[in-house]
């Protein structure tokens, strides 16, 4: 999904986008996974907030 520009109306994807990286988050800070499953999880969250214009 690409960068929502400025002035552009707020969806539901853009929503969704930020509930899923609260909850990749949140699931990084309970810390109850494997290694590997943490690359991935890192891995996800940058590719969002670089979707969102956060990174």
């Amino acid at each position: 999904m690409p960068t929502r520009k400025s002035g552009a109306p707020y969806t539901c994807g853009d929503y969704r986008q930020e509930m899923v990286l609260l909850a990749l988050k949140k699931r990084l800070a309970e810390g109850s996974f494997t290694p590997d499953e943490k690359v991935v999880i890192e891995k996800e969250i940058a590719e969002l907030e670089k979707e969102m214009g956060m990174a």
